[in-house]
């Protein structure tokens, strides 16, 4: 059976507007190219079977292709409803790739799709959130023989894989890309700093400026979030529970403050913690008329959306991505994109140069853990820092930038406690 023939998606014909978008990021994506190239002449995948879990978008696609082209049968997934693009999905169904994914799915299609994509009976896999591999030790026993390993992308997932490993409950090696210095340092500062405002932009259409915002979470992402605030105008607030983190905060030049106070006075909101309700009822019951909450987390817990619903007389959607909820005392909230990602439910995700690392760490972690599966062992390990320092190598080379070399009287100076 073809991969046409096996995938379920919404709408083959938007095939030539996906091949587009993963063209232009293609383009834009010079890490990934050279990797490709390398694993078109290796083919260190060739007769496994890959399946991916990822917001199923152009960068993503283009990762899909350059494990295809190491000799893999891949088969994709969303890793979130609203984040999956019917036209991207379709372009990869053209190019032999099986797709299980559809914009908007509900709750039971969604999970059925994830399940269907298991049963291809995948070697390897990429997971983000933890999605796959949970169903695979919950549900899906009968097909953890085959699974060699993995790697996860974000800090949700690798949360929820630490917790199995903790547990003794995990099944194979997973590879925590998340913790790459290539992945943090770049992916959750600069990429999440810049599509979460770009996807909170281009759904309200209103100023930033002179704004209070408030960043729930001063990890690498709330960095990047609050960072690209500041550079927007916006008076910014932190809250946190990490008393290290907010003392950072507030060195970085931003007010640090408890959530109840916070939610006074904030205008815009963006959570970025990866745990649940940490926005709520409480909160709610103190913010201004007019508040806009928005989640760049991976999953859609970290607004409490039932609290506010018992809270609201109302709810209408106002604008593509925008639900109101009017209160019972006459004020109004806002919820952009139901509270899941905003940079990815409203927006088109990380720029495709950011992505570009992130995604040769994917790749590179994905020939390791199938070089080394055995000798890894059932548990969560880190990206090895010589494959870390080589994603960084071939960007700088890919911008035409070099870096000095320590001489042999630098490196024996540093190896020594004599002479100094």
């Amino acid at each position: 059976m073809s991969a046409k023939e096996r995938s379920i998606i919404a709408n083959p014909a938007a095939a030539p507007d996906g091949h587009l978008k993963i063209d232009w990021v293609q383009a834009h994506m010079p890490v990934l190219n050279r990797i490709r190239e390398q694993f078109e002449k290796e083919q260190p995948f060739k007769g496994l079977k890959v399946a991916i879990s990822l917001h199923l978008e152009a960068k993503t696609a283009y990762l899909a292709k350059v494990v295809q082209a190491g000799g893999a049968d891949v088969t994709i997934t969303g890793s979130n409803p609203l984040s999956t693009q019917d036209d991207v999905c379709a372009a990869l169904v053209e190019d032999g790739i099986t797709v299980f994914a559809k914009y908007n799915p509900s709750p039971e299609e969604y999970k059925q799709l994830l399940i269907h994509t298991l049963e291809t009976k995948p070697d390897l896999i990429i997971d983000d959130g933890g999605d796959l591999v949970t169903i695979l030790h919950s549900e899906r026993q009968d097909l953890l023989p085959q699974v060699r390993g993995g790697a996860e992308e974000t800090t949700t997932g690798i949360l929820r894989l630490k917790a199995m490993e903790k547990e003794g409950q995990l099944k194979f090696p997973m590879v925590a890309v998340n913790d790459a210095f290539c992945k943090y340092l770049f992916d959750n500062r600069y990429g999440t700093g810049q599509s979460v405002w770009d996807g909170i932009n281009r759904t309200t259409n209103l100023v930033v400026a002179g704004k209070t915002v408030v960043v729930v979470g001063y990890g690498w992402c709330g960095k990047g979030v609050a960072m690209r605030a500041k550079g927007l105008g916006a008076n910014v607030i932190v809250t946190e529970i990490d008393a290290i983190k907010a003392v950072e905060a507030y060195m970085d030049g931003f007010d640090v403050m408890p959530m109840v106070e916070a939610a006074k006075v904030g205008d815009f909101f963006v959570t970025v913690t990866g745990n649940r309700d940490v926005i709520r009822g409480e909160h709610y019951d103190v913010m201004k008329d007019g508040a806009i909450l928005s989640n760049a987390g991976h999953f859609d817990v970290e607004v409490n959306k039932p609290e506010l619903e018992a809270r609201s007389v109302s709810k209408r959607t106002v604008r593509r991505n925008i639900e109101e909820y009017a209160l019972k005392d006459g004020r109004k909230v806002y919820v952009l994109a139901e509270g899941r990602l905003v940079n990815l439910a409203a927006g088109d995700g990380h720029p495709a140069e950011i992505m570009d690392m992130t995604f040769a760490l994917q790749a590179m972690s994905l020939k390791y853990v199938n070089e080394q599966y055995e000798a890894i062992g059932k548990k969560v390990v880190n990206v090895p820092y010589e494959l870390d320092e080589q994603v960084a190598r071939f960007k700088l080379a890919s911008l035409g930038k070099g870096i000095d070399k320590l001489t042999e009287e630098q490196k024996n100076y540093l190896d020594s406690w004599a002479e100094h």
